[in-house]
């Protein structure tokens, strides 16, 4: 997924708070924090905007925390399985977990972003297998995915899955569903 500055996916991903912890007085701001403070007193810890945060990262006047769908507690459950984690839910509308962290990514030291390079490749490494089986499996279900329980495990597994998740599991359903047409029509007899 490629972002750049008009792209509709890269403005979700980016539609988060981050918390910046700063280290520097900053005269005349403390409307940032939407307190009524005239200024940001250094040691101060204040939600902002993603576009905000990246400014002021950039200005050296502010440091920030890696957000919790990021932290140890997510980082350990992917560990654990990470076939089990909804990636949806961790960043609000739209499911963009891997575009959220490439974001994060582009905006820490070295170290951090490797650690969050190697979080984020691996989970989707630990994922793909069984998003490209279960598109598989339910595209030779039928044309709803199945009905009754079965559809409903269907609707279960794509909510939980990150946006680019779920448009590899549409890809990969439409392409089982092209295979066994294929196959289909090269089976009946040719006149």
């Amino acid at each position: 997924m490629e972002f750049d500055y008009f792209s509709i996916d890269a403005i979700l991903a980016e539609n988060q708070k981050l918390q910046c912890n700063f280290n520097r007085e900053i005269l005349g701001m403390g409307h940032l924090g939407g307190g009524s403070e005239r200024d940001i007193v250094m040691g101060s810890k204040i939600q902002l905007p993603y576009w905000l945060a990246n400014t002021i990262l950039l200005s050296t006047w502010a440091d920030i925390n890696i957000p919790a769908p990021f932290g140890a507690r997510v980082r350990n459950a992917l560990l654990a399985d990470a076939r089990s984690v909804r990636l949806s839910g961790l960043v609000g509308a739209g499911g963009l977990w891997y575009g959220f962290g490439k974001s994060i990514m582009d905006m820490v030291l070295d170290e951090q972003a490797n650690e969050l390079s190697k979080m984020l490749r691996v989970t989707f490494r630990d994922r793909l297998v069984e998003i490209i089986d279960q598109a598989q499996h339910f595209a030779a279900l039928g044309p709803a995915g199945g009905s009754g329980s079965t559809g409903d495990t269907a609707q279960a597994f794509r909510e939980g899955l990150d946006a680019s998740e779920r448009e590899i599991f549409a890809l990969a359903q439409e392409s089982a569903k092209r295979t066994k047409r294929w196959y289909e029509d090269s089976d009946k007899p040719r006149r």
